[in-house]
């Protein structure tokens, strides 16, 4: 699967109800490849190619990892703790992506 197809399968995967009154930006740097951010904001998800400027946190990692979380194979959590993941800005943010999309 390619990048840009695991970020299609996260876009449709976007649990709205859990995104109510929410204004985030994740940013995803995926290593060897291209990066890109999903803007929520109140209750939509829009995928951008490239860098935002004011991410609210920045998801470092590398596609295979990305595949593994998006699939729900990999925990999140896990990934970062085994450092397959790294986090910038606020790390509880990096949580809230299994509230907000339905992985697995």
């Amino acid at each position: 699967m390619s990048v840009d197809q695991i970020f299609e399968k996260l876009e449709k995967n976007f649990n709205a109800d859990a995104a109510q009154g929410l204004d985030l930006v994740f940013q995803f740097d995926i290593e060897g490849d291209k990066s890109y951010n999903l803007v929520i904001n109140d209750g939509t998800c829009k995928l951008n190619d490239g860098a935002h400027a004011d991410p609210s946190v920045t998801l470092i990692m590398n596609a295979e990892t990305l595949e593994g979380i998006v699939s729900g194979e990999t925990d999140g959590m896990q990934a970062f703790m085994a450092g397959q993941l790294r986090a910038e800005g606020d790390m509880m943010l990096a949580t809230k992506l299994g509230e907000l999309f339905n992985m697995g």
